[in-house]
C-alpha cells in the first residue's frame, strides 16, 4: 500500500505544488517538504517503536497518509498551496513510518538470514509497483495535469492508505515480541537497552559505512525518483501518463528482484553488495545524459532503482545486526533522519539544477555523489568485513 502510494507521490507531489504556487523552478520543493516531514519523524517513530511496539507506529504512520492524501486532493481542486504543504508534510511522515516496517523484518531472523528477511518484507513493494499503475495511469489517460485530476489522484492514494491501516493493524504478535521468544539476540535488558545512547550506537563496528552508503543511495535514489516527471514529460515532451509507467519501472528495480538481492547479500558480504549498488546507481544515472524515449529512461531508472535495492538491504542489515531489538527502531530511525535530510536537500538543488542548467547537472552531480562513497566503501570497507566475517 505504500509503495502504490509512493508511485503517485514520486510522479506528481513536485507537479502538483508547482500547480498551485505557479513558480517553475520549485519543482523540487515538494519532495523536499516530504523527505523534510519524513526526517524528522524517523528518529521519534523509532524510538516509540522500541518502546511501544513495531504495529501500533506503523498503524498511525498509514493514517497520517491518509489526511494528507485527502489534504493534498483539496488543494489541488481548489488551488490552495497552504492545503497542499500540510498534505505533503502528511504524506512524507506516512512514508517515513512505513519505511521503518524493515525494523520489524530485522526482527524475525536470525543474522545468517538477516538480509533475506529483510527482503522477503520488502517484497510486498512489487506488489504496489503492479498495483499504482494499474489504478493511477487509467485515471490520468487522456487528461491534462489540473486541479480536477490531481484531486482524483490524490483521492485514489488516501483509498490505498486506509487499507495500510488495516493491515499493519492485524499484525500479530508484534515484531518486537517476536524477536525476544525467538532468542536470535539477547533479550532486552529493561529501560537500559532502549536507552543505549546514539553515540555508543554509531561507534560499533560497520555502523558508519553503512549509514553513508544508505546516505548516498538513498538521496541519490530519491531525487531522479521524484524528479523524472519533470524529466519526461517537461524535458523531453512524452505525455503525462508515460510517468507512471516509468516509476513504476523504478519501483519494480527497488523491489521486483529484492528476494535475489536478500540471497546475495547474505551469500556474497555486506561490503561488496554495498559498493555494488552504489556502483550500478551511479551508471544508471549517468546514462541519462543520452537516454530519452519512455523505454530506455524506463530501463535506466529500472536499473537505478537494482542498485538501490542492494544497497539498502546490506546496509539495512549491517544496522540491524549491530543492535538488539531494543536498540534497532532508534539507529534506523536516526538513519532515516539522515537520508531524510539529505535526499531533501539533494532533491530541491536537484530541481533548481534541472530548471537552470537541464538534465546534464542532474546526472553528473547524482552520478558523482553514489560514484565517491562506492570507492571509499570498496576500498576501505574492513570494518564491515571484519564484522561478518567476509573474505
Amino acid at each position: 500500500m505504500s509503495s502504490a502510494m509512493l508511485q503517485l507521490s514520486a510522479a506528481v507531489a513536485s507537479i502538483t505544488l508547482v500547480r498551485v504556487v505557479g513558480v517553475q523552478g520549485l519543482l523540487g520543493l515538494g519532495p523536499a517538504i516530504q523527505l523534510v516531514s519524513g526526517a524528522l519523524v524517523a528518529l521519534p517513530a523509532g524510538v516509540l517503536m522500541d518502546r511501544m511496539g513495531r504495529v501500533p507506529v506503523l498503524a498511525g504512520g498509514f493514517a497520517a497518509g491518509v489526511a494528507g492524501c485527502l489534504l493534498c486532493a483539496a488543494g489541488s481542486a481548489a488551488s490552495s498551496p497552504p492545503l497542499v504543504l500540510a498534505g505533503l508534510v502528511l504524506v512524507g511522515a506516512s512514508s517515513a513510518t512505513a519505511l521503518l516496517a524493515r525494523t520489524a523484518a530485522g526482527d524475525m531472523y536470525p543474522p545468517q538470514r538477516r538480509a533475506r528477511g529483510i527482503a522477503l518484507v520488502l517484497f510486498g513493494s512489487v506488489f504496489g509497483a503492479i498495483l499504482g499503475p494499474a489504478v493511477f495511469s487509467p485515471l490520468l489517460a487522456g487528461r491534462e495535469l489540473d486541479g480536477d485530476a490531481l484531486r482524483t489522484l490524490w483521492l485514489a492514494a488516501a483509498a490505498f492508505m486506509a487499507v495500510g491501516i488495516a493491515l499493519a493493524s492485524g499484525v500479530r504478535p508484534d515484531p518486537r515480541r517476536i524477536a525476544e521468544l525467538l532468542r536470535h539476540e539477547p533479550a532486552p535488558a529493561g529501560p537500559t537497552a532502549a536507552a543505549t545512547p546514539l553515540r555508543t550506537l554509531l561507534r560499533r563496528p560497520g555502523v558508519v559505512p553503512a549509514l553513508i552508503a544508505a546516505q548516498a543511495s538513498f538521496a541519490v535514489m530519491v531525487a531522479i525518483m521524484t524528479l523524472t516527471g519533470a524529466i519526461v514529460v517537461d524535458h523531453h515532451d512524452h505525455g503525462a501518463e508515460n510517468v507512471f509507467v516509468i516509476i513504476g519501472a523504478h519501483v519494480i528495480g527497488m523491489f521486483g528482484l529484492i528476494l535475489v538481492v536478500g540471497e546475495v547479500v547474505d551469500r556474497v558480504g555486506r561490503t561488496p553488495a554495498l559498493a555494488g549498488g552504489l556502483a550500478l546507481m551511479a551508471l544508471s544515472v549517468i546514462s541519462l545524459l543520452w537516454l530519452q524515449s519512455v523505454a530506455a529512461v524506463a530501463l535506466a531508472l529500472f536499473a537505478l532503482g537494482l542498485g538501490w535495492n542492494l544497497s539498502f538491504v546490506a546496509a539495512t542489515a549491517v544496522l540491524a545486526d549491530s543492535t538488539e531489538a531494543a536498540e534497532r527502531g532508534k539507529l534506523l530511525g536516526f538513519n532515516d533522519l539522515l537520508a531524510g535530510v539529505t535526499g531533501a536537500g539533494l532533491a530541491l538543488l536537484g530541481g533548481l539544477a534541472l530548471s537552470a542548467l537541464g538534465v546534464a547537472a542532474l546526472a553528473i552531480g547524482g552520478a558523482a555523489l553514489v560514484a565517491a562513497p562506492a570507492l571509499w566503501i570498496a576500498r576501505s570497507g574492513a570494518s564491515l568485513r571484519a564484522l561478518h566475517g567476509e573474505a
